[in-house]
């Protein structure tokens, strides 16, 4: 799926901004139903933040690339971004905020969505996604990798073995040999994360709870 920023007026802001709440309302349905669903987030023009006690993944790929499209004033932006990627990973503790600012008559709305926050009590209540990539601008954490394999070219990170490689759908975006690294195993703590965009296969978000605020109120400062 290929990253897009898209922009709008300021009521169409608002909508782009509850895309998530809708999402999130599917979430409820069927994951009751079936316990996941696929999932996309994206926000119109803007970075959003995500935090997280715990990031366990497994096949992880990072390569760099660019996202590109409409800010919130209509004006042609592009970006550049790490993306990592994984076959699997469980989340623990997950928040996710996005301010959407200058919403008319209420000024700015901060959306958060959290999911997992029984996932340090029972590993089992865990966020669990198949087939993530993260579009990331800027990352703070504490991290470990296995088997890790640093300066491999972007064009070389599919193995062959149905493992994570370039995101479809982005390849041109990317250039083959740019720089590229990859790990069996990776584990972050202390998850600081600005991102444009994040998609996966399948999400599970047990213990999940959506909320909207006037004015700022994000997972972290800064």
């Amino acid at each position: 799926m290929q990253s897009q920023v898209r922009g709008g007026t300021r009521w169409k802001r608002f909508a782009v901004v509850m895309v998530p709440s809708v999402m999130a309302t599917a979430a409820i349905g069927v994951g009751l139903a079936q316990g996941a669903l696929a999932a996309s987030f994206a926000i119109s023009g803007q970075e959003f933040k995500v935090k997280a006690k715990q990031l366990e993944g497994w096949d992880f790929v990072q390569y760099g690339s660019y996202v590109n499209g409409k800010n919130l004033k209509g004006e042609d932006i592009s970006a550049p971004v790490a993306v990592s990627g994984f076959s699997k990973a469980y989340i623990t503790e997950m928040c996710q905020s996005v301010v959407t600012p200058e919403v008319p008559f209420v000024g700015p709305v901060s959306l958060q969505l959290k999911a997992g926050t029984e996932g340090a009590k029972d590993p089992d209540r865990r966020v669990y996604a198949e087939g993530i990539y993260l579009d990331v601008s800027d990352l703070k954490a504490d991290a470990e990798f296995k088997q890790i394999d640093i300066g491999v070219a972007a064009a070389a990170l599919s193995k062959g073995d149905g493992k994570p490689g370039i995101q479809p759908g982005t390849e041109k975006k990317v250039y083959p040999t740019g720089f590229g690294q990859r790990a069996d195993h990776a584990v972050l703590s202390n998850v600081e994360q600005k991102a444009w965009a994040t998609t996966a296969a399948t999400f599970k978000l047990p213990d999940l709870k959506l909320s909207l605020h006037r004015g700022v109120k994000e997972c972290f400062a800064g």
